[in-house]
Formats: structure tokens, C-alpha cells, sequence
């Protein structure tokens, strides 16, 4: 069902509204009165010296751990972009300046390449995987996040509330979480793959520069974006994958997903994006907002 939202206004939300996706302002779960500021982060690189979110606390599991046959959607179709250095780059308003909160990028176990899927092995059971990003920018404007969106069959959402990021911190299985943090890398996803709902046939993890669209930033602005997946039990880094390709028409970056097959998560570097913000992304993987 689509998300009804009780405006302050009597207007619907529209055209002319629907760029309050953009605005930054301080959000929880998502509800009817937040759904307007989906690509607000106060927990961003550029203000981070405010706490982190609360996390929910973990209930029981809901669901049995199910093995899954290998999906049988298709990938959406995702128009290859045009590489940076032959894209040229729109004047920016802002100079272009190495980011003040620059990180170094930390130990990358078992690296793979673009396009490569890979298994998910671990030493010790596999009940939770954390999935931990990390980027440098180029423009001290760019300010990045990440999200995960939980799809079915369809390559789709299972619902409006089937997505995890910095305003909606906890999936509605409490299996998939939004975690900031300050060491080494910037953000994780966790999730309890015991709680999983067994409908989710695969997370796909985006990384979003907000309000890209307003003030002309794109991915040929960033650096060294990566992804380290982890046993979450054990801390056991299993398998990593760093981008290759920033491209001066790309907004949001798919860098990757994990999936069960036959009993074993797997791994897909995806590493493609698309010219979307977060509220683009929504209706790209089937968030319906009214």
C-alpha cells in the first residue's frame, strides 16, 4: 500500500513539493510527518560531531532462517554511464577541495573485481552480516550515505517501510539495521539473518551523495568508496569490493548486495549507478509516496 501522508498543508504531496525529499532536517523511523525529508542526515561527514542514532533494541526472531533457491528475478536494467574522464564536469558553484574529514582506507580481505559474485565463507556460523562502507571526496560539498533496500521476487521493496537508512534506522523484521559509527569505516548495514524475513530475496547497498541534484555533485567527486563484509559474530572480514569507476552523469552507486542461494549468502559487486537521489531510488525500487 502506498504511504498516505498528513501534510502541515492541505496540499498533496507533488511535483512542486516532492523536492522536500531533499531538505535536511533530523528524522526517526519513518512516519506520515518525516517521509518529506528522506535525504535529511544529521549524522552526515560534515556534521558528525552530533550522536549517533539510537538503535532498536533486537527483539526475537520472527522468522525460521529459510534456504532460498537462487532468485529468479532479473537485474533491473541499468543504462551504463559514461566514464568521468570523458564526461565533462558542469561548472561547480563550490571549489573543488579535499574533504576535511578524509579517512585512510583500511585493509581490504579477500578484494573481488566488478561484476564478480562470490561465496560468503566464514569459519564460524554466518548469523549475522555486517557490511561496513567507507569513501573520500574530491569536493568538500559531497556528503555521502548509504542505504539498503530489501526486494523480492519482483526486484522490488516487499513494502514502504522495506528500506534502511539514516532516518529509518531499523528494518519491520529487525533483522536490517542502520548503524553510524566513527572508526575506521563511516556506516554499516547489519543483519541478523535469522530474523530475515524469507520473502527478502536480496539487500542491495546504495551510496547517495544528498542534494546531488541541487548542487550539481556527481561520483566523479568522490574516492576510494568500498565495501567490507564481515561476520558479525566474529568480526571476521570475509570478502571486500572497491570501486573503480566514479562517473561524472552518476548521483547514487548500487556498489553491491548479498543474497542466500542454495543455502549459502553470496555475494554481487555491482559497482553501476543511476543519475537518482534517495526519494529517485525510492520510486526506483518500488517505494510508493502519495
Amino acid at each position: 500500500m502506498p504511504i498516505k501522508i498528513k501534510m502541515e498543508s492541505s496540499n498533496p504531496l507533488d511535483q512542486s513539493n516532492i523536492n522536500g525529499l531533499n531538505n535536511k532536517r533530523n528524522l526517526g523511523v519513518i512516519t506520515n510527518q518525516n517521509i518529506n525529508s528522506l535525504n535529511n542526515n544529521p549524522y552526515s561527514q560534515n556534521n558528525m560531531s552530533q550522536p549517533a542514532p539510537a538503535q532498536s533494541a533486537m527483539q526475537q526472531p520472527t522468522y525460521q532462517q529459510q534456504a532460498m533457491q537462487q532468485p529468479t528475478y532479473q537485474q533491473p536494467v541499468i543504462q551504463q554511464p559514461t566514464p568521468a574522464q570523458s564526461a565533462p564536469v558542469q561548472q561547480m558553484s563550490q571549489p573543488v577541495a579535499s574533504a576535511t574529514m578524509s579517512k585512510p582506507v583500511p585493509s581490504l580481505i579477500n578484494p573481488v573485481q566488478k561484476g564478480q559474485k562470490v561465496n560468503i565463507n566464514s569459519q564460524a556460523p554466518l548469523n549475522c552480516i555486517k557490511a561496513a562502507f567507507g569513501w573520500n571526496t574530491l569536493n568538500s560539498a559531497c556528503d555521502c550515505d548509504v542505504s539498503a533496500f530489501m526486494l523480492g521476487d519482483n526486484s522490488k521493496v516487499l513494502g514502504d517501510d522495506w528500506f534502511v537508512f539514516y532516518g529509518q534506522t531499523d528494518s519491520p523484521d529487525h533483522s536490517t539495521q542502520f548503524i553510524n559509527v566513527q572508526g575506521e569505516d563511516r556506516e554499516v548495514i547489519q543483519i541478523d539473518v535469522r530474523k530475515l524475513n524469507p520473502a527478502v530475496k536480496k539487500i542491495v547497498f546504495v551510496l547517495t551523495i544528498n542534494e546531488a541534484l541541487e548542487k550539481r555533485l556527481n561520483f566523479s567527486m568522490m574516492k576510494d568508496a568500498y565495501v567490507r563484509i564481515f561476520n558479525g559474530e566474529s568480526n571476521e572480514q570475509l570478502v571486500s569490493f572497491q570501486l573503480s569507476d566514479y562517473y561524472a552523469n552518476v548521483t547514487s552507486m548500487m556498489i553491491g548486495e548479498v543474497y542466500l542461494h542454495n543455502g549459502t549468502w553470496k555475494f554481487n559487486a555491482i559497482g553501476n549507478g543511476v543519475a537518482r537521489d534517495l526519494a529517485g531510488l525510492c520510486e526506483f525500487y518500488g517505494v510508493q509516496v502519495q
